[in-house]
């Protein structure tokens, strides 16, 4: 497949308990709570349920079916999960039964991944709003209106952080929805932001950006020469991701330097997931990455029957992502041979989510989960 530019943007961003009926809230140290999860690594650490043993018996669990595809990534939170639609509405659903508890209709479809802190949902809509919405109850606790589309927020020490197709980021209060600061990008945003050591890291336009997150002034940027679809992840002082150029770079968080570049030879929309020194990427060249996170070297590749928009989740030696061949798909993380694989019947854009042995993703019109057969979930 070719490197081409691309004139559209696809904003697809992006608690199970072992034994189901003893313990519905499960493990709140395995919440997979926002896009990046709250290490900016779409790694869970704590994921013990399932391994590269018993993931070939993943099997189907619940389905959850809204009114439009589900691009968004589901976020579980306190056993629930939370999901957007294109229908409209953000979806709060039992993480055990996938019954619904509450959704909350905007005026726009939901691409984008909540982010669930301290009892709230904050998610952003294609009717240009950021909101904040009680998440027991879905009641709105505040809205902000930017000036166009808005991506996954990333919620740090009481301060939302969301950008806007508008081409600015912006900076919330997390309790009043008052607007910190904005910082204009230059150009359309392409990425969620993310959050690390008082730094937000996020793709606008043709460029990478570092902000100071108190304030939102400008610790440096590196052009890429074509938009940044992929959102950053960030990992022991490196900021990994990937552009539509083509290539997957790897920066120094403190300066921007580039540490090293991987040349794919088709776009990369997908965002990186970062566990145990290697970088995991979806790309339009049909394939699932793995890199040497120090050297850019390449470790493996997994060819799909389609492109890759989904980001991949990695836990407990696993890899899971979406293809737009209709499959999800569990990776061996040191070799990537396929330990499983799952027919949705629709296109898979949306980004897995992996908490307390069960597999979260959007599948075409609904939330699709999978886990382990009863009498293996000890």
């Amino acid at each position: 497949m070719k490197c081409i530019r691309i004139s559209a943007l696809i904003l697809c961003a992006c608690l199970i308990p072992r034994a189901w009926a003893q313990q519905p809230a499960g493990n709140a140290l395995n919440n997979w709570s926002e896009f990046h999860r709250t290490n900016m690594e779409r790694f869970n650490p704590y994921e013990v349920a399932l391994n590269i043993h018993n993931v070939p018996s993943l099997q189907f669990k619940w389905s959850h079916a809204t009114g439009g595809t589900v691009f968004s990534s589901p976020v579980v939170a306190n056993g629930m999960v939370y999901v957007g639609s294109d229908d409209k509405n953000v979806y709060a659903l039992n993480a055990t039964t996938g019954a619904k508890l509450w959704s909350y209709a905007t005026l726009g479809p939901v691409y984008t991944s909540p982010a669930v802190v301290n009892g709230v949902v904050y998610v952003g809509s294609n009717d240009f709003n950021v909101y904040a919405l009680n998440a027991a109850t879905g009641a709105k606790l505040w809205s902000y209106a930017t000036g166009n589309a808005v991506s996954s927020p990333t919620v740090a020490n009481g301060v939302v952080y969301a950008g806007s197709q508008d081409g600015n980021l912006y900076a919330l209060s997390a309790a009043t929805g008052a607007k910190l600061w904005s910082y204009a990008l230059g150009g359309v945003l392409g990425s969620s932001p993310a959050v690390a050591d008082g730094v937000v890291y996020v793709g606008g336009g043709f460029s990478v950006y570092a902000l100071n997150a108190a304030t939102g002034a400008k610790v440096w940027s590196i052009d890429t020469g074509y938009i940044v679809g992929s959102s950053p992840a960030v990992a022991n002082g490196v900021v990994y991701v990937g552009s539509y150029d083509c290539n997957i770079y790897a920066l120094n968080a403190k300066t921007g330097a580039q540490l090293w570049i991987y040349f794919i030879g088709a776009s990369v929309g997908s965002s990186p997931a970062v566990a145990n020194g290697v970088v995991y990427i979806g790309t339009q060249d049909y394939s699932v990455y793995a890199l040497n996170a120090r050297t850019g070297a390449k470790l493996w590749n997994y060819g799909t029957g389609s492109g890759v928009f989904s980001s991949p989740a990695v836990a407990n030696g696993v890899v899971y992502v979406g293809s737009g061949d209709n499959n999800v798909y569990a990776l061996n993380a040191l070799t990537g041979a396929k330990l499983w694989s799952y027919a949705t019947g629709n296109v898979v854009n949306s980004s897995p989510a992996v908490a307390n042995g069960v597999v979260y993703v959007g599948c075409g019109d609904g939330v699709c989960t999978f886990s382990l057969p009863a009498p293996q979930q000890q």
